[in-house]
């Protein structure tokens, strides 16, 4: 979100040069700049030995299947927020959970932070935002996905995922 005007006094901003940030708007009642904002969220590939947990959430795609992801809230860590978006969309408490990386994804103009969660659980419990989940073989998953053309995160996770797998099958043969 770019700010027109000053959200604390209400002045039409100006543009201003700001040191290495180029042009920035600027209330020059409250002598500040007010840099361009977004949404930060977190995306969680939920996995269970070989298997991962795709969901299918009619409001984001009928076509593919999702990722359990979520926006932070204030104050919420990253991790936090992992935790709790897992737990509330699939009723799945996670033994482990590491960060892969973070992405921006434009089409909506977010920052995604990318996990992967390990669990022993297989049972879920939906929120009635999730219409339906699944544990798929990690080898199946990449098909049921957005395709990572598109900007996809949830292809970069599965194509993540899958490739620590087969690395470490070979590693043990």
């Amino acid at each position: 979100m770019r700010f027109t005007y000053c959200p604390d006094c209400g002045e039409k901003l100006i543009m201003k040069e700001i040191g290495d940030e180029g042009e920035i708007p600027y209330c020059n009642n409250c002598k500040k700049p007010l840099f361009d904002m977004f949404s930060t969220c977190i995306i969680v590939l939920v996995k269970n030995r070989d298997n991962v947990l795709l969901l299918s959430q009619s409001y984001i795609s009928t076509q593919y299947r999702n990722l359990v992801s979520g926006y932070m809230k204030p104050g919420e860590s990253a991790e936090a927020c992992a935790m709790r978006e897992v737990e509330e969309e699939v009723g799945v408490k996670l033994d482990k959970l590491e960060i892969i990386g973070t992405y921006w994804f434009s089409k909506k103009g977010l920052l995604m932070i990318g996990f992967m969660g390990e669990t022993s659980q297989t049972e879920v419990k939906l929120s009635p935002e999730v219409d339906r989940a699944e544990w798929v073989h990690y080898d199946k998953a990449s098909a049921l996905v957005h395709p990572k053309g598109g900007g996809s995160v949830s292809a970069i996770l599965v194509e993540e995922n899958y490739k620590r797998i087969t690395e470490n099958k070979t590693k043990q043969v």
